[in-house]
């Protein structure tokens, strides 16, 4: 392939409606945080989350400069404070879990249902039970999670949220877009987390946005994350509050990318059915699918309505893969995947808990044919930074973790990409 292959590129509209309000932002000079581009793709992203034939949703969203910030807010607004605990899904990126302890609190990591490979509702209670018990006092927050796009078991996690009477904060900063029964994930909870950073869904090259449910939760939202300045001629502050409000110019790229959304969408679905469809032959390779349940019967209204923002698959332990007996030979000297120059250089190849040699094996093969392929996130409760965390696990997202590997699904990958990458994991394979 002459061009490499991305997991998925930021990918503009056809029509450049991106630079369009870009240049309106720069015509009119505001080129500062808020300003009308905030104000539009706001109401465009109240539009698209509130879009539900049976419901009145009227959620509202407030523009934010990272999922992790609007993560960060929901808890505050939750009043997770030091010393309280939040229940996470520990199968995550570590922007779902690093906000609680930026308050102070504890994460409560919990495991991940076989099917979903997200948090599973039994563990979920037992871990409030057992809390509870050991405590004497319930967590404050629930966090799950979207991994990849994939919905979370929303019935009986919100049926648990409400036992106890415990907010849940929807993290859907991978799943935009996904729905539940046909609803939108991040309109369930008391607060629902999206992400437009480069290579999610949309992208307003960073940033976030958190939904809320009413105009009062929406208001103090928007206080805490510009600087909770009060209705004084000068700054006047009764509350720490952050800079975390959306440029104008960021925005622009936003407004101009919801006039694609459902396009990327519906892109990423599609590449997910080729790889179902090229890869079910291959012995030992197993494309990750949303379960296959439809509502009442009704054939088109699925359960389960991923995005497929990232396509997932795992490798059998007994597949062979050229050059595996190399894997871990080298210490990575950069970033896999990520910004370059923010790696910090490690001491050692391994760790106690890593991918099984032949997934790492068949990325370095996936990559010196140009193809970028990653690791599945490895689970919180086994990094370093969160060992003394309870946790309360089954096994699944660590065994997930050693076989699993993401693949590239973004707009830009084309039909014939996706061949390419499916001739190359089989070229990949000891026979």
């Amino acid at each position: 392939m002459a061009n490499r292959i991305y997991l998925c590129l930021a990918h503009m509209s056809e029509a450049g409606l991106e630079q369009k309000y870009i240049k309106e932002a720069f015509d009119t000079n505001w080129v500062v945080p808020l300003g009308p581009n905030v104000n539009g793709f706001e109401k465009d992203l109240e539009e698209f989350v509130n879009h539900n034939d049976n419901l009145n949703l009227n959620k509202r969203v407030v523009a934010l400069s990272a999922g992790t910030a609007a993560v960060h807010l929901a808890l505050i607004a939750c009043g997770v404070k030091p010393g309280d605990e939040v229940c996470v899904q520990s199968f995550t990126f570590c922007a779902s879990s690093h906000p609680i302890t930026y308050l102070g609190a504890t994460p409560i990591f919990i495991d991940s249902e076989k099917d979903t490979w997200n948090m599973a509702p039994e563990l979920l209670e037992e871990a409030i039970k057992d809390r509870i018990a050991k405590t004497g006092k319930k967590p404050k927050a629930i966090v799950p999670v979207a991994l990849y796009g994939m919905p979370y078991n929303v019935d009986r996690i919100m049926e648990i949220a409400n036992k106890y009477d415990i907010p849940v904060v929807e993290d859907a900063a991978e799943g935009f877009g996904s729905r539940w029964k046909g609803q939108v994930l991040g309109t369930f909870g008391k607060y629902g987390v999206l992400s437009f950073n480069g290579n999610k869904m949309i992208t307003t090259s960073g940033g976030g946005a958190l939904i809320t449910n009413n105009e009062d939760e929406w208001r103090e939202v928007m206080m805490y994350a510009t600087q909770y300045r009060e209705s004084y001629p000068y700054y006047q502050h009764e509350k720490i509050g952050y800079n975390y409000r959306m440029s104008n110019i960021c925005a622009g790229i936003g407004r101009g990318q919801m006039t694609v959304a459902n396009d990327h969408i519906a892109h990423h679905k599609h590449v997910q059915r080729l790889y179902e469809q090229l890869l079910a032959d291959v012995k030992g390779v197993t494309v990750h699918k949303q379960p296959n349940l439809n509502v009442n019967d009704n054939l088109n209204t699925p359960v389960y309505d991923s995005n497929y923002w990232l396509c997932t698959i795992t490798i059998d332990p007994e597949v062979r893969i050229k050059g595996q007996e190399n894997a871990y030979k080298t210490i990575v000297q950069g970033a896999v995947g990520g910004a370059a120059g923010v790696i910090h250089v490690a001491d050692s190849a391994t760790t106690d808990c890593q991918p099984n040699d032949n997934v790492e094996a068949l990325r370095v093969f996936m990559d010196a044919a140009g193809i970028e392929a990653r690791p599945v996130w490895k689970p919180m409760h086994k990094q370093p930074v969160y060992k003394n965390c309870p946790a309360y696990t089954n096994g699944v997202s660590e065994a997930i973790f050693k076989v699993g590997m993401c693949l590239p699904a973004g707009p830009y990958v084309k039909d014939e990409d996706v061949k390419y990458i499916v001739d190359t994991i089989k070229s990949a394979i000891v026979e």
